[in-house]
């Protein structure tokens, strides 16, 4: 990270301390390279302490050990993205945020942090279990789409966190419709999406991501990050990928000579990035409210056949017991159970 006008003070502090690894800066020589007074400097360094960095002020000036640093996502650790970012130590959902922020007004691109949900949300009314450690976001997007289109970008973010999830896992994560990821058949994230428009065109749109990096397993049935690996991991780090992720699926998506190619091309990744193709499956209304990580049949059957993947509408495709065709269902409140895996 450089240091730029268009930081904020706690933002060049931070960068100035790591870039000195550990050793002390005279307050005098942070004010000039800042652009502050020497007690704007004091109140940074008083309100970052606060924040629960470990910096140690003594006769020399202030110091931050690089081996005591904690795992934060404050706005002021990404760069010149810092205006982008909104975070809470306590919040509902962080959906609620950015519905707050869309009726506002806020650009596209804004993301929503959390360091821990009192009810975070899943689909259908489910609630997604926000334990500390783990990372919990929404990202405020203001798409060319239709609503009936709107399941597109939910594809784009799920192919970008299954890509980041099996990176830093070093084991291939896959996806499960609608919108849950699976590391050796355990949950790990998941995503939920709320869309306002007006006419038949999105205004906004919003994708809550939940990651279990390196809190503990909700269930049995959920993993982490540091459950597979053995090891923990940055949040920051994490989040940047995925938000990198993001926009190498857009470009693939919106290079595409024809709007309908590029959903092709979107579904053909997701498609690949499943592990339910030919899985037994049912499909079912939910009648019952579940926590995220449970995958019971809990409901009214629909149908059911083999799953055969997702179309370029994202809906999904299921060939019939009886063979006489395939059957399409949008996500909507609809639920799947892979009866074999």
């Amino acid at each position: 990270m450089n240091i730029d006008d268009g930081q904020s003070s706690k933002a060049k502090l931070l960068f100035l301390l790591r870039e000195k690894q550990g050793s002390s800066v005279s307050g005098s020589i942070l004010a000039k390279d800042m652009g502050v007074s020497r007690v704007a400097v004091w109140k940074n360094v008083q309100s970052l302490v606060e924040a629960g960095y470990s910096i140690e002020t003594g006769e020399t000036g202030y110091s931050l050990d690089p081996k005591n640093e904690k795992d934060f996502i404050y706005p002021w650790e990404f760069g010149e993205k810092e205006a982008l970012f909104h975070h809470y130590l306590n919040t509902d959902s962080t959906m609620n945020r950015a519905r707050e922020l869309a009726l506002r007004g806020e650009n596209a691109g804004t993301v929503i942090t959390a360091e821990k949900q009192s009810a975070g949300m899943g689909r259908n009314g489910r609630t997604w279990v926000s334990r500390q450690g783990g990372l919990f976001f929404t990202i405020l997007e203001r798409p060319r789409l239709t609503i009936a289109d709107y399941t597109l970008l939910s594809l784009v973010m799920q192919i970008a966190v299954v890509r980041t999830v099996s990176s830093i896992c070093g084991t291939q994560a896959y996806l499960r419709w609608p919108n849950d990821i699976y590391i050796n058949r355990k949950k790990i994230a998941g995503i939920t999406t709320e869309i306002s428009g007006e006419g038949d065109l999105i205004t906004w749109m919003s994708c809550g991501v939940g990651v279990n990096v390196n809190n503990p397993s909700p269930s049995l049935k959920a993993a982490s990050c540091a459950d597979i690996t053995g090891r923990q991991f940055s949040r920051r780090e994490t989040l940047i990928k995925i938000l990198e992720q993001t926009e190498i699926v857009k470009k693939s998506f919106n290079s595409t000579a024809a709007y309908f190619q590029g959903s092709r091309i979107l579904a053909a990744e997701w498609n690949s990035l499943t592990d339910c193709i030919n899985a037994k499956t049912a499909v079912f209304e939910p009648e019952n409210k579940k926590e995220n990580n449970s995958i019971d049949v809990p409901g009214r059957i629909l149908a059911r056949g083999t799953f055969k993947g997702i179309d370029p509408a994202g809906r999904c495709i299921l060939q019939t017991e009886d063979g006489k065709g395939d059957l399409y269902f949008n996500h909507g409140s609809v639920s799947l159970a892979f009866l074999n895996h």
